[in-house]
């Protein structure tokens, strides 16, 4: 567990992060505490919002804020799994194959409109977020350190996209839905990119060095028993809601799995590291656990004749469980 004192210490090396993007980015502090969770924690980030909302603008900026290796791919109908991970290259004159790498050889990744492409080539990305390497012929290589896979989806009602398999959505430890901005933020939105020199750059506020202490740091933060127990019970609650006196039979088909869990209590942590606190709290858990298990729960057709959604099933286990 690392000392309080050092993490209010730490805590301010994201201040210069924070600024640097939200000078692009407006409105969107709770987008950006995503992402930073995802960072902290070296879990990958589904983020979801219709068109025209800045996702793409986002995953860029917080790559142009850390001094690391980024490259994007844009999913289509016809891309192959080759154009993701790479290929082996015959080369005639010795007979050989050569490994050619592909885009997903850097240390963040966008996969952009990742639900554009079929379900081959999207689970060409599983081993690399699963186990950090690839597989290309008979050739096992490892990716660079830290890799980190941010993908932007639109939503599966709009025309030409494929639902994610369920194999590759739980490798995302969070799904960040962006909603519309406010009227207010909207306004400056106009004011900032409403003429023809839209882009603007930003120099690297975050060091390789430094997030890796950061990570170890938020990491470190310490965990009550009884914190813990109650992360349990929200994650199985899930699973048998009745158990737990909560008025939800046939409403989830599955519910949230051990890997669940597990990514619930890294991201209380991180959370907890984000607000300056060596410590989690049971709010810590009701922050992180939206963005956890919203993708996740696979609910039933009774819940979407409702129309419920995850996030609101959520919602009311969240409410309704005793807080320790």
């Amino acid at each position: 567990m690392t000392d309080p004192a050092t993490i209010e210490k730490l805590r301010p090396k994201l201040d210069p992060f924070y600024r640097a993007v939200e000078s692009v980015l407006i409105g969107q502090r709770k987008l950006i505490d995503g992402l930073l969770i995802g960072l902290l924690t070296d879990g990958h980030v589904l983020l979801e919002g219709v068109p025209g909302l800045a996702k793409t603008l986002a995953v860029r900026t917080v790559a142009s804020a850390l001094h690391l290796k980024f490259a994007r791919v844009q999913f289509t109908p016809d891309l192959l799994p080759a154009d993701v991970i790479g290929t082996q290259i015959y080369n005639p004159r010795t007979g050989d194959f050569t490994v050619k790498q592909g885009p997903v050889f850097a240390n963040v990744v966008l996969a952009d409109e990742i639900n554009r492409a079929p379900a081959k080539v999207q689970s060409a990305l599983l081993e690399a977020m699963a186990e950090r390497q690839v597989t290309i012929g008979e050739s096992t290589l490892r990716l660079p350190r830290p890799f980190f896979v941010l993908a932007t989806q639109n939503p599966i009602e709009q025309e030409g996209t494929y639902p994610l398999p369920e194999a590759q959505v739980d490798r995302f430890m969070l799904k960040v839905v962006i909603d519309y901005p406010s009227r207010a933020d909207e306004l400056a939105v106009l004011d900032r990119m409403g003429g023809l020199a839209t882009s603007v750059e930003i120099p690297p506020a975050l060091e390789a060095n430094e997030l890796e202490e950061l990570r170890r740091a938020a990491d470190s933060v310490y965990v009550d028993a009884k914190v813990k127990e109650y992360m349990i019970d929200v994650i199985r609650a899930t699973r048998k809601p009745a158990d737990y006196g909560l008025d939800m039979t046939g409403l989830i088909q599955l519910g949230a799995s051990t890997r669940a869990a597990i990514a619930l209590l890294r991201a209380a942590k991180a959370h907890a590291f984000l607000v300056g606190r060596g410590y989690v709290t049971p709010e810590d858990v009701k922050a992180a656990a939206p963005d956890v298990l919203r993708h996740r729960l696979v609910i039933s057709f009774e819940a979407e004749a409702e129309d419920l959604r995850p996030e609101s099933l959520v919602k009311q286990v969240l409410d309704r469980l005793p807080v320790p």
